[in-house]
């Protein structure tokens, strides 16, 4: 088999540096485009770095011309949903011009293949349940405004691009739900969780892993792509504190309360209902762990260090 190049965008960032290792992982060459805003320069671990702004567009095609991949993987934006309600104007230029910035040049230089990483949040709060692809999108947030925007792009531009939504991400290491709580709960005796919002936490090795059996199997069009199982963050709170206790993460017992949107504010309102239907992905991926199982993995992870 010929080996792949594959660009990258947003590579050393937090699921793309994961995709990065998926792609290798299979014999291929990922080639990542970061300008190292938000990603981190120790994260690029299986191919080289281009250090590049994706809407700087002189850049993006040295990049292209240089390396000449055979498919462009787009996983820069700004994701900081508190963010997007105070700064809108960068999340607009980061999240929709410079992801129409990168797909015009791929398609000018040739590229035809293009894969793009979305979203729950543009769905807002849904008119009916289960969230399948096809529902109308209402977002709520700044944040999933500009991917609903950037996806429509993409789409536009390119035609067939493969497009993959997910939820509630995080891993080992980086600024996610996990770390927070982990944090939270080495420094206090009792935390209060919110228990009225319902989604499916997500392993973002197992993420990167489905993107990228997607996108070698010649796959186009839209996808949902999560663990398995539901839970509030409540729930995955309580699992994080059970897990990381039995891995001597945590030497001392707290109390995880549940409470209600309402009584923790944020700058975002977040929708109450995040669980999407992944039917036609796990047709062809098959169904991948429980949520509760990915957990487990990525808290042993930090055990070993």
């Amino acid at each position: 088999m010929a080996v792949k190049r594959i660009l990258i965008a947003g590579g050393a960032g937090y699921i793309g540096s994961h995709a990065a290792k998926a792609v290798r992982l299979a014999g291929h060459e990922p080639v990542v485009l970061d300008d190292l805003t938000s990603g981190h320069e120790h994260a690029v671990r299986w191919g080289p770095l281009v250090r590049a702004d994706i809407r700087n567009p002189e850049a993006v095609r040295a990049a292209i011309r240089e390396y000449r991949p055979e498919a462009v993987m787009q996983f820069a934006a700004r994701i900081e949903v508190g963010e997007g309600e105070k700064n809108p104007a960068h999340f607009y230029d980061n999240n929709v011009a410079g992801t129409l910035n990168l797909v015009r040049v791929m398609l000018e230089e040739g590229v035809k293949n293009l894969v793009f990483s979305s979203t729950c949040a543009i769905y807002g709060d849904p008119e009916k349940l289960p969230l399948t692809e096809d529902l109308p999108k209402r977002p709520v947030s700044v944040y999933g405004r500009t991917k609903l925007e950037g996806e429509e792009a993409a789409r536009d531009l390119h035609g067939n691009p493969l497009i993959v939504r997910t939820a509630w991400v995080y891993a080992a290491k980086g600024a996610n739900f996990v770390a927070t709580m982990l944090r939270l709960m080495r420094e206090r005796s009792e935390l209060g969780v919110v228990a009225d919002q319902i989604g499916t936490p997500t392993h973002v090795p197992t993420l990167a892993r489905t993107i990228w059996t997607l996108a070698q199997g010649g796959h186009t069009g839209t996808f949902h792509a999560t663990d398995a199982g539901v839970a509030s963050w409540y729930d995955f709170a309580v699992a994080i504190h059970e897990e990381a206790l039995a891995l001597g993460l945590l030497t001392t017992p707290v109390t995880v309360k549940p409470i209600r949107t309402s009584d923790y504010p944020t700058p975002a309102r977040r929708p109450a209902y995040s669980v999407l239907d992944k039917t036609s992905t796990w047709a062809l991926t098959g169904i991948p762990n429980h949520w509760r199982v990915e957990l487990r993995a990525c808290l042993q992870e930090l055990a070993r260090g």
